[in-house]
């Protein structure tokens, strides 16, 4: 896997473009002081193939590794991201030390699905992802915070919150006019989704800037601003 360079200081392993494998762009922000890791892979599996490609760019090791929100997808791979601070908002991290607790395994997986068939397609993706359980844990974040965070390396975090996940936060990398979007503006996962919910075009309105060059959800393509505002009829 190599990294696709974005802008300036902010490359992108780009997601998987199957719906179904439900593997998001993961993005780094190399900083000789240490990167910034957003979001930790959808397994550890995947974790390993950015670090080899890391390596292979000779792009700076991790030190931080932020979460956009707790969902599966975006904090699997944080356990084989060893020796980096985990930052997340602290809404997040109930929901993650209640994640941790489950006896995660095929087997379970599939009994959830029996017993809660709306859990199939992020089960599924699930097990696809994860293919060997040894070691396996899933980590709350080891530093949190409430609206808004500024990182050594003068990356932004600010929480936005919404419909998708409650502790959605995007990443402004201000030098490299990037904001890195997480799923913060996508309709709530398809299990906990009703009929009325779709994209909070509302949210994505609001993170629209003359700052921001860049825009990077994290099943999408990124877009440039003048794309973003025609996408969002603006």
């Amino acid at each position: 896997m190599e990294p696709r360079h974005l802008a300036d200081r902010v490359w992108l392993f780009p997601g998987d473009p199957d719906p179904g494998a439900i593997r998001p762009t993961v993005a780094v922000v190399a900083d000789d002081r240490g990167s910034v890791l957003v979001d930790a892979g959808n397994s550890p599996a995947h974790a390993r193939e950015i670090r080899a490609g890391l390596a292979a760019a000779r792009l700076p090791e991790p030190r931080w590794l932020v979460y956009t929100h707790h969902h599966w997808d975006h904090v699997w791979g944080a356990c084989a991201w060893p020796d980096v601070e985990i930052v997340g908002h602290e809404a997040g991290v109930a929901p993650l030390r209640a994640e941790a607790t489950r006896p995660w395994s095929h087997r379970h997986l599939r009994e959830a699905v029996s017993a809660e068939p709306r859990l199939g397609p992020s089960y599924r993706a699930r097990a696809l992802a994860v293919d060997d359980w040894d070691g396996f844990a899933v980590l709350p974040p080891t530093r949190t915070f409430t609206d808004e965070l500024m990182l050594p390396t003068g990356v932004v975090l600010r929480y936005v919150g919404g419909g998708h996940a409650s502790d959605s936060t995007v990443v402004l990398v201000p030098d490299s006019r990037v904001l890195l979007l997480g799923d913060c503006w996508y309709p709530p996962p398809l299990h906990e989704r009703t009929a009325t919910d779709g994209p909070d075009l509302g949210l994505a309105r609001s993170l629209l800037s003359e700052h921001v060059e860049w825009y990077v959800s994290a099943h999408d393509e990124p877009l440039r601003r003048d794309q973003a505002r025609a996408a969002l009829g603006d």
